[in-house]
């Protein structure tokens, strides 16, 4: 059961029209942004945030950012953003295989050495305390440039946000996050959790 219950999508107009940017990500709007409308100014400033930050400047993909959300999100153990990132990340085609293999992405054949350093960075930026360290600064700039590092940066700092707000909200995950989680994360033990 939800900390705070979402308000209906109506509930603020300038959000409702700034959410169908969602639409187009997970083809719906999420509960989380529907929570925050209880104070419509946090609801604005994160979509335009979000919008910013998953823009494309660079060479850093739309299935790679949500790739690094999700890497970012599994790090935390926010179940709610695994879903939705792993959806966003199907829906901007990422690679089946990479779909298929996300949790064995130091590994698996499908990710380049570049992408693997982008997830890796993903861990090291998230975990408390942080571990961004000289040599994965290194590796990065092999392969990304530093605006590039700065989108890279952008997502994982966004899911920082969006993993405590939705863990300690216990937001609902809507049943299309839900059926993308299953196909994907299922097999490695994904579960709604309290986000049901």
């Amino acid at each position: 059961m939800p900390l705070v219950h979402p308000l209906p999508p109506n509930h603020d107009e300038e959000t409702k029209k700034l959410a169908a940017f969602f639409n187009e990500t997970l083809g719906f709007c999420p509960n989380s942004v529907l929570t925050m409308q209880h104070r419509p100014a946090i609801s604005k400033a994160f979509i335009n945030l979000n919008m910013a930050v998953m823009e494309n400047k660079g060479n850093v993909t739309s299935a790679l950012k949500r790739m690094i959300g999700w890497v970012s999100s599994n790090v935390t153990g926010c179940r709610y953003c695994q879903a939705h990132t792993i959806r966003a990340a199907e829906r901007y085609d990422a690679a089946q295989e990479q779909l298929d293999n996300i949790w064995d992405y130091k590994t698996h054949p499908a990710f380049s050495a570049a992408e693997r350093i982008a997830l890796d960075f993903s861990v090291a930026a998230t975990l408390v305390p942080n571990a961004v360290t000289e040599d994965i600064k290194s590796e990065l700039y092999k392969y990304w440039t530093a605006g590039d590092i700065v989108e890279m940066l952008g997502v994982i700092s966004l899911f920082g946000y969006l993993n405590r707000w939705n863990d300690s909200m216990g937001t609902v995950v809507e049943e299309g996050a839900i059926e993308s989680a299953e196909k994907y994360l299922g097999k490695a033990g994904w579960e709604v959790g309290k986000h049901q």
